[in-house]
């Protein structure tokens, strides 16, 4: 959850400026190189809040000329997505994971 939270955070970021480029998520080499089994369990949650509190403070006054801004999220055919899907799916993907942790 803190890798989603930084890869959509860059995500949101460029798109106030950019466009269609391409950041994607490599989930084995993000989890190797921060070593998060090493980590301490309150420092990970601290850092996740503080992720998302960053993500809420972006969001919330977004430029709505860049709403429409793409982006590409694909490994290997181009697949654009707007910032206002990506946020969408972002938080469904968020939801998705506290009702896992919530539920077990």
């Amino acid at each position: 959850m803190i890798d989603s939270a930084q890869i959509n955070l860059q995500r949101f970021v460029r798109c106030t400026y950019e466009q269609n480029f391409r950041l994607t998520y490599e989930q084995v080499e993000w989890v190797q190189a921060n070593r998060y089994q090493e980590a301490n369990i309150n420092e990970l949650l601290s850092l996740w809040l503080m992720l998302n509190r960053q993500i809420i403070r972006v969001l919330d006054k977004y430029p709505a000329d860049r709403l429409r801004a793409e982006c590409d999220n694909s490994k290997k055919d181009v697949s654009l997505h707007t910032v206002e899907w990506l946020a969408g799916d972002y938080v469904a993907h968020l939801k998705h994971h506290l009702d896992q942790v919530y539920n077990n």
